[in-house]
């Protein structure tokens, strides 16, 4: 009998070089006709450090992943450093939303957003989401949803100064109009000891929103909202170890299973990658498995995208002898996972 583990597809699907250091922080979205759209971040002057140059690049895949297009520019560099953070997502109305970072200074750092309504033909113009909000906003690449009740929210982190005050706190913008206008909750998520970055999100069966986040504390933590994303429950640890590292959950559509990849090590370094299913909505994890685990390299900010009956995984390979930073994609039959 085939095990599904032969199935396993995997390709750099964007190579680091000296000049392009580093390609990172993807997202992955199916487009009407089939073919998958990639958004992700190029850093294309030689530095690979989060304030160098960098802009929004796309490739196109016409056989569900296996090959993809040469690059070409989705965002361009609209920041006074740079913009990042990928981030696509399907709107109830049809349009494609994208969500990114521009980043001006240590002190200026916004989420931005366009749309598409021709499957990526052409873009509107960018706007800003929290503009009146001074200070230091981060967001992650696949982290916007939209709730059952057609509710959009983005997790964002948050410091008035990223070099002052290096413990950030996490909330949610959310637009109940499809984008026109957004709010920020009321509620924030924050700990006493420790930063609270890089959250997610997943709506749960019973309606509520669980978010995780990165933390110092050698644990994924997890806190809940019953208000569609206004107001928030006290962060708890979950069972699962991890470093100051971002981790990715998403439904999968087949079972309605949680899908949880991340670093399941307390580290520091962000390997091995590995990926665990839970079927009681996160409370407990199982078929616990390492995608990647060489330790010459780092795997981080991971990307999942279902494509029929495969799952599409993106995060970066960090070579720690070359220092670069390429992405990387592999592709996985859905009942691997349950093997």
């Amino acid at each position: 009998m085939k095990k599904f583990s032969e199935e396993v597809f995997e390709i750099i699907v964007c190579p680091a070089s000296d000049k392009n250091p580093r390609n990172s922080e993807a997202d992955i979205i199916e487009l009407s006709d089939g073919r998958l759209l990639l958004a992700y971040t190029e850093f294309y002057h030689y530095g690979s450090h989060d304030m160098a140059p960098a802009r929004i690049s796309g490739k196109i895949s016409c056989d569900c992943g296996k090959s993809w297009s040469e690059p070409f520019t989705v965002q361009e560099n609209i920041g006074c450093e740079n913009v990042m953070e990928a981030d696509l997502l399907r709107l109830k109305t049809g349009a494609i939303a994208l969500f990114f970072l521009v980043k001006n200074s240590e002190y200026d750092s916004h989420p931005y957003m366009k749309k598409t309504f021709d499957e990526a033909k052409t873009w509107s113009e960018p706007t800003s989401i929290a503009s009146f909000y001074p200070g230091y906003f981060t967001i992650n690449n696949d982290r916007v949803i939209q709730l059952s009740n057609g509710r959009i929210l983005l997790p964002v982190a948050y410091t008035p100064n990223v070099w002052a005050i290096r413990r950030l706190i996490s909330f949610c913008f959310y637009s109940d109009d499809s984008g026109r206008t957004w709010f920020r909750s009321e509620g924030e998520v924050s700990l006493p000891k420790a930063t609270a970055e890089e959250p997610g999100l997943i709506e749960m069966k019973d309606g509520r929103v669980m978010m995780w986040f990165r933390t110092t504390m050698g644990h994924i933590y997890r806190a809940f909202s019953d208000d569609h994303g206004e107001s928030w429950s006290k962060p708890e640890p979950m069972e699962l170890a991890s470093p100051c590292s971002p981790q990715s959950m998403k439904r999968i559509p087949k079972t309605n299973d949680i899908l949880l990849v991340w670093n399941n090590t307390r580290g520091p370094q962000r390997v091995p990658l590995t990926v665990a299913i839970s079927r009681d909505e996160g409370q407990t994890w199982e078929n616990i498995k390492n995608i990647e685990a060489c330790p010459s390299f780092s795997y981080a900010y991971p990307s999942i995208t279902f494509v029929r009956d495969k799952t599409l995984i993106t995060y970066y390979s960090h070579d720690m002898k070359t220092n670069l930073i390429s992405l990387k994609l592999k592709i996985f039959p859905v009942d691997w996972f349950y093997e």
